[in-house]
């Protein structure tokens, strides 16, 4: 858990980074005081890498009006602000993940009503195929058309160019969970039949454009990772076959890190839920792909991050809500363990000799019980 990885010109701490965790509290895509304390927080609190939540690169992009964004040079303002705090006051970095919500959009907040559509001020929706998300009650969006796709891959790479002076260390690409490019992937919403549809690697087309379009944008000692669905948890949608697969066609255009997520295409899905239900992605993806990988899914233990790294099913481990209850649960992990080497911030060195203190004590206690 506490080794580092390095990857092109990027060294990570350790092995745990902060996921991208939807929080809705932005106002036109800006960043605000909220972000920095909650991504500042967590920088503070031991991890080695922080996700922003999906960031979106347009407007008629965001699931939600409470969505990030970075279409404008005063979003890029705001983020190179929570930016430079972070490298200044931590030793973590900084990851953006960008993306598009694609028939997912124009949506309430998550908790006022998920995947709801807004009661006014709904923008048109753009997916692979005019499939709503939830039949009967979502949008139905139009078929993207090749000028749609166009203007929506130059949409990614402008964003990508923000992400450049703003300061951040790496960047993903959002392929996951129902979202436009994802929507793309699976053949439970690509019923396209053009050369966009059809075969896996035609419905990886345009994804893959993407990508090698932002990959060309973004600087080349810095790191690109991809996350994926990588079961659609629905009889006929991607399987973790198929999954290898599409790390596969990421990593041959230059994608360092696949992010082994899982679901949410589908309302139809079926998922098996449990403790790190879905690190055997990452595992079969890692070793038969030949590509580093993060694991997620109900890791909320330092003991599975340590089980997950040391047997070779994965290189990191995002721990989501975890980090939201307890930003410094990286740093608590690294008492828990006995790991004094971890960095703290200085003004907290006190906290930190009590914390080992009091460990220490339980730890006698039980011995003597």
């Amino acid at each position: 858990m506490f080794t580092p990885f390095s990857v092109r010109g990027v060294t990570l701490k350790n092995r745990v980074v902060v996921s991208p965790m939807a929080t809705y509290s932005a106002v036109d895509g800006l960043p605000n005081d909220f972000h920095l304390v909650h991504f500042g927080a967590r920088a503070l609190g031991g991890a080695a890498m922080v996700f922003t939540e999906m960031t979106c690169v347009s407007p008629d992009a965001r699931i939600t009006p409470g969505c990030l964004g970075l279409w404008n040079d005063q979003q890029l303002r705001g983020w190179t602000r929570i930016v430079d705090v972070i490298h200044a006051q931590s030793d973590a970095r900084v990851a953006i993940q960008l993306g598009h919500a694609g028939r997912k959009g124009s949506t309430r907040l998550g908790w006022e009503g998920a995947d709801q559509p807004l009661e006014t001020g709904n923008w048109p929706l753009v997916s692979a195929s005019p499939i709503p998300y939830i039949e009967g009650v979502s949008q139905v969006p139009h078929e993207a058309t090749r000028d749609d796709m166009v203007r929506i891959q130059a949409d990614f790479v402008d964003a990508t160019r923000r992400a450049v002076p703003a300061g951040f260390d790496w960047l993903e690409l959002h392929c996951a969970h129902g979202y436009l490019l994802s929507s793309f992937i699976s053949p439970l919403t690509n019923h396209r039949t053009d050369a966009y549809g059809g075969t896996l690697a035609n419905r990886c087309r345009y994804p893959l454009e993407v990508f090698r379009a932002m990959r060309e944008a973004w600087p080349a000692d810095k790191p690109m990772s991809v996350r994926i669905s990588a079961h659609d948890w629905v009889p006929g949608g991607i399987s973790p076959d198929d999954a290898v697969e599409i790390a596969r066609l990421f990593k041959a255009e230059g994608a360092d890190v696949i992010d082994c997520s899982s679901g949410q295409v589908s309302k139809a899905e079926r998922p098996v839920y449990g403790r790190m239900f879905q690190v055997p992605f990452s595992d079969r993806i890692r070793n038969e792909a030949g590509v580093p990988t993060i694991a997620v899914g109900n890791i909320y233990e330092g003991d599975h991050i340590n089980t997950i790294i040391a047997a070779g099913r994965a290189d990191l481990c995002a721990v989501a809500r975890p980090h939201l209850a307890d930003p410094a649960w990286t740093l608590h992990e690294a008492a828990k363990q006995g790991y004094a080497e971890a960095w703290w911030p200085a003004p907290y060195l006190g906290g930190k000799i009590q914390l080992e203190r009091n460990l220490a004590r339980a730890a006698q206690l039980a011995l003597q019980v």
